[in-house]
């Protein structure tokens, strides 16, 4: 018997490594405004609102993708471009507080990447949401211990920490 639904399935979006990793920028974005960027200036609601935009265009991309493809990607290019742009505001700020900019194949940025990892060997390795250290699970109840160790990082590793993420979101 084949399946003849006139639409194919979508959304899904909650599996997807690109929201996850995008949503755990979005939260850690929120904690590293909050507590390094003045509330009241136009660059901290600008960074809030380009991780914000990462996740909800991956979200409605992943929703439109069952109708039309082209506004799928064009959704998906709209949240790649938002995480640019925030990769952008934390490389500034890094640079401007002189502070260190890791490398990528630095022992820190190793690490972050092995925690977070977008694409392991063993696909059965993917940490979904019901992984409480997958980077979604920054702010759900079940990890407050990662969410407050996000809340305790210098600016420096917090900041380096998320462009990370950023770039496994994007990957």
């Amino acid at each position: 018997m084949t399946d003849n639904k006139l639409l194919p399935p979508h959304g899904g979006f909650r599996k997807l490594r690109s929201f996850q990793c995008a949503q755990g920028v979005y939260d850690g974005t929120v904690i590293f405004c909050n507590r390094f960027i003045d509330k009241k200036s136009r660059t901290h609601d600008q960074m809030v609102q380009a991780a914000r935009s990462g996740v909800q265009n991956i979200a409605e991309g992943s929703l439109a993708s069952a109708t039309s493809k082209k506004m799928e990607l064009k959704l998906t290019g709209v949240a790649r471009a938002s995480l640019g742009e925030l990769l952008l505001d934390f490389e500034d700020f890094l640079r401007q507080n002189k502070l260190r900019r890791w490398d990528k194949s630095s022992p820190e940025a190793l690490e972050v990447r092995g925690r977070y990892q977008s694409a392991p060997s063993n696909p059965s390795a993917l940490s979904y949401p019901s992984d409480p250290s997958a980077p979604s699970n920054l702010s759900n109840s079940s990890n407050l211990s990662e969410l407050y160790r996000f809340s305790e990082l210098s600016a420096e590793v917090l900041a380096n920490t998320l462009i990370c993420l950023i770039n496994q979101a994007s990957y």
